[in-house]
């Protein structure tokens, strides 16, 4: 039984242990306690150590997702009875794979982009290092992470799921190895590409860039699933071939290719910045594009529109006023006249006696004042 009382920030001591001590508690800092001996850790160890952690979770958890689609979709028997893995490839096949990918990194990303960026892909780790948006060490260490993801993701649904593991890329619908190492190039630097102009580039859209990184995977799947597996990640390729312990003799093209296609996108984004790309096509995240007498007129707090542009808020113009009434000074005193005659009417009997002992006021001028 337990007899131990909750205590507040506690929560309920478990069976046969002793309650917490509130004066023996470490002190908690913006959150949960540390882990004992953290702080002895360097700052730059530690926090290698969190970004290599989070990279191989979320390298795992997205390759398992995909991968465990892939798996349903070249398992799921046909009304003939017979598998994908049997019959061939279909569009229906297809479309499932791709979008099993592109939702998973999306999720997956935008999940672990404040651990550690999200990345999940040695190639694309390789290109934020060719940019400069990662350091050389770190992207070492994410790099060793994200094949371990591959492995753990591959053995994890061969473990988990029926069947023989399915989801190993190959050549397929009659495609060399040199036509292999071109579409993957070519797919993956799109994919890197989308990378850094959405996340390594800091826009007003960056909060959503996992989205659009999800569908660049996706239509890169939908051209590539076919003719060379859709890969573009060495780790996806890597962790099915040593859970089934199988190796293609043109799996090289599934590393050669992708850091290719990386190489090229950070050679052409290097290009684009040093010209200066922004000048092109400049204002994209500002609130209003083109300056104009409207936005430079001055508000009611005594600013003018531009000073918001920065902050990316307008203020809403103020509400027309209705236009001042001009008071007719005739029409005025006939007003009056006619109300002081009802009240007068309204102060007499039936045959026109008087009750009122106040005197009448008769109007003087055309002025609208009055004498007794």
């Amino acid at each position: 039984m337990n007899v131990n009382e909750p205590l507040p920030g506690v929560g309920i001591a478990l069976p046969f242990t002793k309650a917490a001590d509130p004066e023996k508690r470490h002190e908690v800092v913006n959150g949960p306690a540390r882990i004992p001996l953290a702080h002895l850790l360097p700052d730059t160890i530690r926090n290698h150590f969190v970004a290599m952690v989070g990279e191989f979770v979320g390298t795992t958890l997205f390759l398992w997702m995909a991968l465990g689609g892939t798996q349903v979709a070249n398992n799921i028997p046909s009304s003939a009875g017979l598998t994908v893995a049997q019959t061939g490839s279909n569009p229906q096949q297809l479309q499932y794979i791709a979008l099993c990918f592109g939702f998973s990194l999306a999720v997956n990303a935008w999940v672990f982009f404040r651990i550690s960026g999200g990345l999940f892909n040695p190639a694309v780790t390789v290109g934020m290092c060719l940019i400069g948006a990662l350091p050389w060490v770190r992207g070492a260490l994410l790099f060793f992470a994200q094949i371990l993801g591959g492995m753990a993701a591959a053995g994890l649904v061969s473990c988990m799921l029926p069947g023989p593991l399915t989801v190993a890329t190959s050549l397929g619908g009659g495609t060399s190895v040199a036509q292999g190492v071109f579409i993957e190039m070519i797919l993956t630097a799109q994919l890197v590409f989308t990378i850094f102009m959405l996340a390594a580039e800091k826009h007003k859209g960056t909060f959503i860039a996992p989205v659009g990184i999800g569908l660049s995977l996706f239509i890169a799947e939908l051209v590539g699933v076919y003719f060379t597996g859709g890969s573009l990640n060495p780790a996806r390729s890597f962790g099915p071939a040593v859970a089934i312990r199988s190796f293609e003799g043109y799996h090289w093209i599934y590393w050669v290719g992708p850091l290719l296609g990386s190489l090229l996108s950070a050679g052409f984004y290097k290009f684009i910045k040093a010209l200066e790309y922004e000048t092109a096509n400049p204002d994209q995240d500002a609130a209003i594009e083109h300056p104009t007498a409207e936005h430079l007129r001055p508000t009611s707090s005594g600013h003018s529109y531009g000073d918001f542009a920065d902050q990316g808020v307008v203020p809403l113009p103020p509400p027309p006023q209705a236009p001042a009434k001009t008071i007719n000074r005739d029409s005025a005193f006939s007003a009056e006249k006619t109300h002081r005659s009802s009240s007068s009417l309204d102060r007499t009997g039936s045959h026109g006696v008087s009750t009122a002992t106040a005197p009448q006021r008769s109007p003087v001028g055309r002025g609208g004042s009055y004498m007794a």
